[in-house]
């Protein structure tokens, strides 16, 4: 019986003819299988991944990292693998790692495996990038519950319940953020492994830093209000409505007593009344909304459950 893991490498790319086939050659001595999402390169990124091998999976148009890591994470689900390993087809990530990301999967002590380029050693960082990186892992940090050091890093190993559990949307750089939360939102254990990355000779990145980290905190925000309205609308919203009450008391007990209206705070006292009602009503919307969706999915859970054990029962009758 052959218990070594089936396991499938996703690479998305975007004119790195440069770099792609040194990444390629080597990951090949890893993995039984590779995905390469072109991109829509504009040079020959295809044609390389394609003449060595890769299975090539082509966008027309370039629609960003997300879109790749989408269209790449669809596909290798197809191919029903033990472990997908994402990296980077730039050559920053070092393929050689590889065993050494999947070992806590093989160990079972891990479902998702980040490879963390500050527990390493890693050259050539831009100050302001490794800066920017610590900021965004913080706040992922502060959502997630998870103590990650680089959540940023796309080095990455997920085993067969992640690939189940987890399904990205984001089109941006917000992917990246937006597995890590849905992790968390699936109890999925989280671990990281050292790795030596290396900046030089990689081709700049066309992302705005700038607008990076804005995609990865817009897409986290969303994430965590979706997952928290009552805390993420509801408590702001009935802050600002007791605020609102509070001033619009205060303001009549001016006039009152002195027949003079304050209009700044009169004016202060209504915003914050709607704002405190347009907070509170999206929350128990939400909030009912999301217990519906989850109810049904639980129920769905259970009548798919049901059926498997009844065909089980039924094959058992059978024989």
């Amino acid at each position: 019986m052959n218990d070594k893991p089936f396991i499938v490498a996703c690479i998305p790319a975007y004119n790195e003819e440069k770099n792609i086939a040194k990444v390629l050659v080597k990951t090949s001595n890893y993995v039984d299988a590779i995905l390469v999402c072109d991109d829509g390169s504009t040079d020959m990124t295809g044609i390389i991944a394609e003449r060595l091998g890769a299975t090539l999976i082509r966008h027309k148009r370039n629609m960003g990292y997300g879109a790749a890591i989408c269209t790449l994470w669809n596909e290798a689900k197809k191919l029903n693998p033990d472990i997908l390993v994402m990296l980077d087809a730039d050559g920053q990530h070092n393929p050689d790692e590889i065993p050494k990301l999947i070992k806590p999967i093989e160990e079972g002590k891990a479902d998702l495996v980040i490879g963390s380029r500050f527990l390493g050693s890693s050259e050539g960082i831009p100050r302001y990038r490794e800066f920017g990186i610590k900021m965004i892992t913080k706040f992922v940090n502060k959502a997630s519950g998870y103590n990650l050091s680089d959540q940023e890093s796309g080095f990455r190993a997920y085993n067969r319940k992640a690939i189940e559990k987890i399904q990205p949307t984001e089109h941006g750089m917000g992917v990246i953020m937006e597995m890590i939360v849905k992790a968390a939102e699936n109890n999925l254990r989280v671990v990281e492994v050292p790795i030596s990355l290396t900046y030089k000779d990689v081709r700049k990145s066309a992302i705005n830093p700038i607008r990076h980290a804005m995609e990865d905190i817009l897409t986290t925000i969303r994430f965590v209000s979706i997952r928290y309205p009552i805390l993420f609308y509801g408590v702001p919203g009935f802050i600002a409505l007791i605020l609102g009450l509070g001033l619009g008391i205060y303001t009549f007990n001016i006039y009152a007593t002195t027949r003079r209206l304050v209009t700044s705070l009169a004016v202060i006292s209504t915003a914050s009344v709607i704002a405190g009602l347009i907070l509170t009503t999206t929350a128990i919307i939400l909030y009912t909304i999301i217990s519906i969706i989850r109810e049904k999915s639980r129920s769905i859970n259970k009548s798919s459950l049901n059926v498997k054990k009844y065909f089980k029962d039924s094959a058992f009758r059978l024989f």
